[in-house]
């Protein structure tokens, strides 16, 4: 282990040595035909891609060195691939790939990819792969490193992990969402269910909360989750119902309540305690976003309910569109990228990560915002486009 460790040190190094290749030289393509066999004789760090796809096209270079330096070196544990999605959708699709590039390391012999969530520089990637394989320094892991750090909740909703579940759900009620990404009805409920847990987030007697079934499929086993979403009630850290009731957020809201009984008393509010801004952004759809950005400066976001950048950008992105309310030439929208009927409107606008903030401007896409995501700094770009259109 100590070997591989010196090994991944050495790929940091060669970053600033290897030449770039106009081609991949070193990277292993893969196919729906070879996927499996090679997994079952190497670990392997997979990117798979589109070639359309920008962040694609700027990560090749710095695979390729990474690629360079651990398929070639005697001795190497892990093989660097890649994955063309345009080619191999059934493979894609098989390993629930919803944005390009997404980077997976498969152990030997596992059919279930690790995902890569870091920073996608040479040194961040070595040491990702050096840690998932267990190349680290061993060191003494104390009591309190060994407990599982509870989630944080964006805006009322705590996303789960095989580590965070047994802990989080032992005392308590819990309303929990069970799910897989690639769901057209757990797509459908995510807006739904997000708005449930910021309506609810002031409600200490319950958490509401979600897991992913294709990564942590031993606990929906556990708790008997045959289909998807399903929808529990979870008190002490046992199943007491699933709800099998309507799925709108009035109906979610009525059952919270009814499960709660006396408990369901909203939270007192301090006087001082600002409002939370009405909902005024722009929910578009492939049908309606042609339309809706035909006139005037429409700021739009695409976004996937499940990236984290995207619901911390979420809050800013509402007050963004509360403080052009009144501005019939501005419209701040959204586009969720997840949904069926928006995956084709995503690709034509060239989407390949999220958020993608693209501004319009009578019906003409005219930058892609690549600044700050602060209140201030995203106020003030689109003002730069607003300017003059009082002037006719």
């Amino acid at each position: 282990m100590r070997y591989f460790s010196a090994l991944l040190l050495l790929a940091s190094v060669l970053l600033q040595t290897v030449l770039c290749h106009e081609e991949d030289v070193h990277t292993i393509k893969l196919t729906s035909e070879t996927f499996e066999k090679e997994l079952k004789e190497s670990n392997y760090f997979v990117m798979f891609f589109a070639p359309w796809c920008g962040h694609c096209k700027r990560l090749a270079p710095t695979w390729e060195q990474l690629a360079t330096v651990l398929n070639t070196i005697e001795g190497s544990s892990v093989k660097i691939g890649k994955v063309d999605c345009t080619e191999q959708d059934s493979l894609c699709s098989n390993h629930e790939v919803t944005g390009y590039p997404t980077l997976k390391l498969f152990k030997i012999g596992e059919s279930e990819g690790i995902k890569f969530r870091g920073t996608r520089d040479m040194t961040t990637m070595a040491a990702f792969i050096n840690e998932q394989l267990g190349g680290g320094e061993e060191k003494e892991v104390t009591e309190e490193e060994k407990k599982p750090e509870i989630p944080e909740a964006v805006q009322g909703l705590q996303e789960l992990t095989d580590e965070t579940f047994g802990k989080f759900v032992a005392s308590g009620k819990h309303f929990v969402k069970f799910y897989a990404p690639w769901c057209g009805h757990c797509q459908k409920l995510a807006p739904t269910w997000t708005d449930l847990a910021k309506a609810l987030e002031h409600q200490k007697t319950v958490s509401i909360s979600k897991l992913d079934c294709t990564q942590y499929r031993p606990i929906c086993l556990d708790f008997e989750v045959k289909g998807y979403p399903s929808l529990l009630w979870i008190e002490d850290g046992k199943k007491v119902e699933k709800y099998s009731g309507g799925r709108s957020l009035e109906d979610l809201k009525a059952y919270v309540e009814k499960m709660l009984g006396d408990e369901a008393q909203p939270a007192k509010k301090d006087d001082t305690e600002k409002e939370e801004p009405t909902q005024v952004t722009l929910q578009l759809t492939g049908d309606s976003f042609e339309h809706a950005i035909e006139k005037g400066v429409t700021f739009v976001k695409f976004f996937a309910p499940w990236c984290g950048h995207c619901k911390r950008l979420a809050p800013t992105w509402e007050e963004l569109a509360v403080k052009f309310v009144g501005n019939s030439n501005v419209k701040i929208a959204k586009v969720d990228c997840t949904l069926g009927e928006n995956k084709e409107l995503c690709s034509s606008q060239e989407v390949d990560g999220f958020p993608t903030l693209h501004l319009y401007k009578n019906g003409a896409k005219l930058e892609e915002y690549n600044g700050s995501r602060s209140l201030d700094a995203l106020h003030e770009f689109v003002q730069k486009h607003d300017k003059g259109h009082d002037e006719l």
